[in-house]
């Protein structure tokens, strides 16, 4: 089986087009037909419908492309085993951080690596949990570190649980609700700002704040930069909801104050370390990962300073 050939299948199959899939590949078109007619030829099964202006996988297709893309992975695996096993230094790495851990765990895994390993480049991408398992997939990053708990259940990915975070919501000094008991709902008014919220802690909002059915609460301000989202609640009376660890130099010099919410449901951070399953990680990524479970352990157990 020509892996080169399955390549190109893979490619018409996710471009649906003939043009952009040879040069995606870097084919020309007519040597591109040629080689998805020769795995056609070789396997006696018609793998794409090709009406005219509409190209469509048949049902062999998709019989064969999922093993196309399963041999290809495998193949990209074995060089990479390869690769490792003959260059014995530790190998540059690339990983992806959402906002919390981003927030909490990154300034000092980061300082730590670079302190043990000067030679090593690091690439860091900072994405909702979304975003970054579609870098995954692509193999542009080796794993990612975010909130887990609305992460599809597939079994290409491993995933390895974090300790949890407690969070809260939090004002500036001198907010309007600082320094006495509110509800949820006074809280509410004056505008959440947060990360990506998981679905089911949503779902506890919708039902702290007595919403009618089918009504979804609504964040007053989205974002994944958490430094934004700390900006904006110093310098307005918006509500921040961030966990504990996030916030802890703020809270520690009075810029911000955690706020006495009644009914204000569990707000914790689900994080973990999710992988592609039976890909090897570089070594420098199974150093990354080992420092950031001892990070979130000590940031859950609260010894940091």
């Amino acid at each position: 089986m020509d892996l080169r050939r399955l390549s190109h299948v893979v490619a018409l199959a996710d471009t649906l087009h003939f043009a952009r899939a040879a040069e995606q590949v870097h084919l020309s078109q007519p040597a591109f037909s040629r080689s998805i007619q020769a795995v056609e030829n070789d396997l006696g099964v018609r793998l794409f419908e090709r009406d005219i202006g509409d190209i469509r996988t048949t049902p062999a297709g998709e019989f064969v492309l999922e093993r196309a893309r399963r041999l290809l992975f495998e193949a990209r695996c074995m060089q990479r085993d390869v690769d490792l096993y003959l260059d014995t230094q530790l190998g540059d790495t690339a990983f992806g951080v959402g906002p919390f851990p981003a927030a909490t765990l990154m300034p000092r895994v980061l300082s730590e690596l670079r302190r043990q390993h000067p030679q090593v480049a690091l690439r860091v991408e900072e994405s909702n949990w979304v975003l970054l398992l579609d870098r995954l997939r692509a193999e542009d990053i080796e794993f990612f570190v975010a909130d887990v708990r609305d992460l599809p259940e597939d079994a290409a990915l491993d995933v390895r649980p974090l300790p949890a975070q407690s969070g809260r919501f939090f004002a500036r000094a001198g907010h309007p609700l600082a320094g006495k008991a509110c509800s949820i709902r006074e809280a509410w008014q004056y505008g959440v700002a947060s990360t990506k919220v998981p679905r089911a802690v949503m779902e506890a909002f919708v039902r702290a704040l007595g919403l009618p059915a089918g009504e979804m609460a609504v964040l007053a301000l989205e974002c994944d930069d958490f430094a934004v989202l700390r900006a904006v609640t110093l310098s307005t009376d918006m509500v921040l909801g961030a966990t504990d660890a996030a916030v802890r130099a703020e809270v520690a010099s009075g810029e911000l104050v955690p706020l006495n919410v009644e009914g204000l449901p569990v707000l914790q951070a689900g994080m973990g370390i999710v992988s592609l399953r039976n890909r090897t990680p570089s070594p420098m990524a199974v150093r990354a990962i080992g420092c950031i479970e001892r990070v979130a352990q000590e940031v859950s157990d609260n010894v940091l300073p």
